[in-house]
């Protein structure tokens, strides 16, 4: 059996409050992560958890305090990795923090467990456990449609199709939110320089982003410009043990899946994926 303490990564990049939602986002993109356990500066405690989206759904707020989620689900170390994979399967978790004696020790991911899944040598196939739903985008779409499509559907990435209905590729909001804002030059941070500042002009179009429609500010630059092209696939027959070894080696967070005809059936994510360890607990 294999415990949360030995997958998880250790000494994770926090936040802190007192501290400012500039702070975290700054962070955010130095190490590009899309969330942030968070510690009090008085004691090292664990005060919350914040993501991207809770910064996106509060962009008037400054505080850190007032954006973070204060009540997230924890595990502790000695728990077993297939507690971890149900917590993440009903709650749909990027990240889970892990607390001892109330102390912050460590993070998990579902990337952590896909390493376990891959170790199990399961046959299954993946069909098995597709949960997610499945969002198709048009090549010609553009990024701002394609940014309202992920919210409205809850989706982090899309399958993206030709004009005939065949996959030719897959985009993310992580791809739409590098190339807008931080290749773009919007937002740089340097590791020769611990104490760059962002500026706030760049922060505020950062979270121009995931404002509502009305006030997105995007490139009108199509899908098919930024997309990753031909991206690996697998079938519905693939085992799943073998799509968490592409995932983990890739480090991908989501696959498309075929059918027999080779006609995109679904995507399947990481979180999918490791929900065959939740099975297991039951």
């Amino acid at each position: 059996m294999t415990t949360v303490g030995e997958v998880m990564t250790t000494n994770p990049i926090v936040a802190q409050v007192p501290g400012s939602r500039n702070e975290v986002l700054k962070t955010m993109v130095k190490h590009n992560l899309t969330g942030l356990p968070v510690v009090r500066r008085s004691d090292g405690t664990l005060a919350g958890m914040i993501t991207r989206q809770d910064i996106f759904a509060k962009p008037e707020e400054d505080q850190a305090a007032m954006i973070m989620n204060r009540d997230p689900p924890t595990i502790g170390p000695k728990d077993m990795v297939e507690k971890a994979a149900a917590i993440f399967s009903a709650k749909k978790l990027r990240h889970l923090p892990v607390v001892e004696n109330h102390k912050l020790v460590g993070i998990l991911t579902p990337t952590d467990l896909l390493a376990v899944v891959e170790r199990k040598s399961i046959e299954g196939p993946v069909e098995k456990v597709i949960k997610s739903p499945c969002v198709p985008i048009y090549q010609d779409a553009t990024l701002a449609v394609a940014s309202i499509t992920l919210t409205v559907s809850k989706s982090t990435a899309l399958p993206v199709l030709d004009e005939a209905g065949h996959l030719v590729g897959i985009i993310s909001d992580r791809d739409i939110f590098n190339r807008s804002y931080v290749e773009g030059g919007e937002v740089k941070t340097t590791d020769e320089d611990e104490e760059e500042e962002v500026p706030a002009d760049s922060l505020k179009n950062v979270m121009k982003l995931w404002h509502h429609a009305s006030k997105v500010d995007l490139p009108g630059m199509p899908v098919k410009d930024i997309m990753v092209r031909n991206p690996i696939t697998v079938f519905k027959k693939t085992a799943i043990s073998e799509a968490a070894r592409i995932m983990r080696k890739n480090d991908f967070g989501q696959l498309p899946v075929r059918d027999a005809k080779d006609n995109l059936l679904a995507m399947i994510y990481d979180h999918d994926v490791i929900s065959i360890l939740a099975e297991e607990e039951e």
